[in-house]
């Protein structure tokens, strides 16, 4: 804390990297550059396991080219459909193969003097549970008679 009682960004930076929603960052090829304890957590994979490998890791199969198509459109054009703050929910891949959902933020990464795209950060959050009970719900709703 500073002389005001005031937390520094060091300590709410460490806070935020060693908390329960992953933080990944990929470059501009998608290789992981950064994976802290909370993709650990959600993915199953380690920092180490992670790390220098395509995001394809943890994009089910018949999403991917989806993705890299949206991916290298918005590295191109700097422009998403997605507007800043927008939460997205994908499905995604465990290290065990267990397909979970997540819902997730992208932050755009520029290079040095804040120019070209480079890559992107994402905080991910695994919502799995709540998309199975809301599957659940409809279902249910679903399954009523009609009145």
């Amino acid at each position: 804390m500073n002389w005001r009682g005031e937390m520094d960004e060091a300590s709410i930076a460490a806070a935020i990297m060693s908390g329960p929603d992953a933080i990944i960052a990929a470059d501009s090829e998608g290789v992981v550059t950064f994976w802290n304890a909370g993709a650990q957590r959600i993915f199953g994979f380690t920092a180490d396991e992670a790390v220098g490998q395509s995001l394809d890791l943890i994009i089910p199969e018949r999403l991917r080219a989806r993705h890299w198509e949206g991916w290298n459109k918005v590295l191109a054009t700097g422009q998403s459909r997605y507007g800043a703050g927008d939460l997205l929910s994908v499905p995604a891949l465990r290290s065990d193969g267990t397909r979970i959902s997540v819902e997730f933020t992208i932050h755009p990464l520029r290079d040095g003097d804040g120019g070209d795209m480079c890559g992107f950060a994402a905080t991910l959050r695994d919502v799995t549970a709540k998309f199975e009970e809301t599957k659940r719900l409809r279902r249910q709703l679903a399954a009523q008679p009609s009145r």
